[in-house]
């Protein structure tokens, strides 16, 4: 493998998968994707949302939820970053605090190459929404407690902001992370056919352009085995808005590209919207109160 010494650049590598309600079949999958992935090292991998269950139903999701740090799920995922020496957000998986908990939390997990579990995220916002599709009705609430902190995630090539899917429409979360220090946004997702081909790469380009971040958006593609029918269209994104790197097809791929976080600098230097909107915070709160 290819160690890099210049601590600004990365690999930034996006999975695209359709997931089964296994596990264990989805972990072997992600491997087989993992095989091929570029030689470069520091890399980020990002998993799509729910990667190792999808298409059972919710019910299905709680009867896998593991305790934090106790479980095959979370030990796979943190395998597989330390054999293949890879920063990884594994997507989201569900997890409990209590074997009493009615709900599950949709937990997005980050593991460093050595394989530790350095930081969680809960989906903060939860998809409870009405799309023409196979499915037609979704209601995530009713299962999953809604997360409420905003995570960020130091590491040598740049700081980690964590969001997950719908979240993505939700730009005030995408504000904090970038005022907590973010540089790469990482998304992993499982848009709808519906909204993914209206929504998709408008809503992904404009994070990455508001808060000159990079922007590194998994996803699930194709129909699973409940009939739900996912957008697919992994994107790597820069701090300008250009896509750097998509998945062409709906099969299982990687969209991936290295990036020198140094050059979000520049980007923030000449058009400085962090400053200037910090200097309308007062009024922008003052009319909110009138």
């Amino acid at each position: 493998m290819n160690q890099n010494l210049n601590n600004s650049q990365v690999q930034l590598t996006a999975l695209q998968m359709t997931s089964s309600p296994h596990p264990q079949q989805n972990l072997q999958e992600i491997e087989q994707q993992l095989k091929t992935l570029p030689d470069f090292r520091p890399q980020l991998v990002v998993l799509p949302e729910a990667s190792l269950c999808f298409g059972a139903g919710d019910k299905r999701q709680r009867e896998l939820a593991e305790l934090p740090g106790d479980g095959p799920m979370q030990q796979g995922l943190a395998e597989l970053a330390k054999r293949y020496n890879i920063w990884l957000v594994g997507g989201t998986i569900p997890l409990i605090d209590s074997p009493e908990d009615k709900k599950f939390s949709a937990a997005s997990l980050v593991f460093n190459p050595q394989g530790a579990c350095v930081a969680r995220y809960n989906k903060m916002h939860l998809f409870d929404v009405d799309v023409a599709d196979n499915t037609k009705s979704y209601r995530e609430s009713n299962w999953t407690d809604a997360g409420d902190a905003v995570v960020t995630v130091p590491t040598e090539f740049g700081t980690l902001g964590l969001a997950v899917c719908y979240d993505v429409r939700f730009a005030e979360l995408f504000r904090a992370l970038r005022t907590a220090g973010a540089d790469i946004l990482v998304l992993p997702s499982a848009f709808t056919q519906v909204t993914g081909q209206a929504h998709w790469h408008v809503l992904t380009r404009a994070r990455a352009i508001e808060q000159q971040c990079f922007v590194v958006a998994s996803a699930q593609a194709g129909e699973h085995d409940n009939g739900r029918q996912t957008y697919g269209h992994a994107l790597v994104i820069d701090g300008w808005g250009r896509i750097l790197a998509e998945t062409e097809t709906m099969q299982p791929s990687i969209a991936t590209a290295l990036v020198d976080t140094a050059s979000l600098h520049k980007i923030r230097q000449d058009i400085p919207v962090a400053e200037h909107f910090n200097r309308s915070k007062k009024v922008l709160h003052a009319s909110t109160e009138r």
